[in-house]
């Protein structure tokens, strides 16, 4: 498994070739051995396969054709839907309708995605992680028919890749682990956590080709503009309060 994990790479490009019902099986039992908050796995997997949902789930995600061409999508969800029934069948009374809820589902729920994706590549297939997932959530609820208390918060498409991308660079270790407490960064220590991945070629290649002085204004300027991260913010408010967990009193 830790092979399978230092050689992870996200896949784009994907065959038509269709995953057995028995591996994708055997993939999603994985993935629900992950944690979960108090054994209570507040969570949903949708597994989309059909064409045409497939289609309306490519237009959410900012129509990446990898959506279209790897055989299975799946949505992870926060869901205490099913958990509030079965508290009400029970005769206890349920008060899972806040954020915290919310969040401990969420949770949940992207320890179980990273689980299946450890397991699709144990088994030779690629993922790619899906952050639009959260973008446009209230139209992927219409589309996956999500009932009230359920929220997608992740999503990857899993098939047999048709390429065969180099790693992506990581920050080094020491820019993500504190010992015993949190070391704040020095403008020194930025600049040498950064220094690796600032000068590779690809990057020079960005900054050649979108006319910023840094990689740091890409992130800013282009891929993650402050406008977008405001509205989409907005929007996903809107629909964890629609779909129930927005009751602070």
């Amino acid at each position: 498994m830790l092979d399978t994990i230092f050689n992870h790479r996200s896949i784009r490009k994907y065959k038509r070739d269709p995953v057995s019902g028995d591996l994708l099986h055997t993939i999603l039992a994985a993935g629900t051995r992950a944690s979960t908050t108090g054994n209570m796995q507040v969570y949903s997997i949708v597994v989309t396969k059909d064409e045409l949902i497939r289609k309306q789930l490519w237009e959410c995600h900012f129509k990446q054709e990898m959506v279209l061409q790897a055989p299975v999508h799946i949505t992870f969800c926060a869901d205490f839907n099913r958990f509030n029934k079965w508290c009400e069948l029970r005769k206890a009374v349920p008060g899972y309708d806040n954020y915290l809820s919310f969040f401990t589902a969420a949770i949940d729920a992207l320890l179980v995605s990273q689980n299946v994706c450890l397991a699709a590549e144990e088994k030779g297939l690629g993922i790619c992680y899906l952050g639009t997932a959260t973008y446009n959530a209230r139209r992927i609820i219409d589309i996956l028919k999500l009932p009230k208390g359920v929220v997608p918060v992740a999503a990857v498409v899993l098939g047999y890749p048709d390429e065969a991308p180099g790693k992506t660079d990581r920050l080094p270790l020491e820019s993500v682990v504190h010992h015993e407490t949190y070391k704040d960064y020095t403008p020194d220590d930025i600049d040498r956590i950064y220094a690796e991945k600032e000068s590779l070629p690809q990057t020079l290649e960005l900054l050649e080709v979108n006319q910023k002085e840094t990689l740091a204004q890409i992130f800013t300027d282009n891929r993650y503009k402050k406008k977008d991260n405001i509205y989409f913010s907005k929007e996903f408010l809107d629909v964890i309060k629609e779909q129930g967990f927005m009751n602070n009193e």
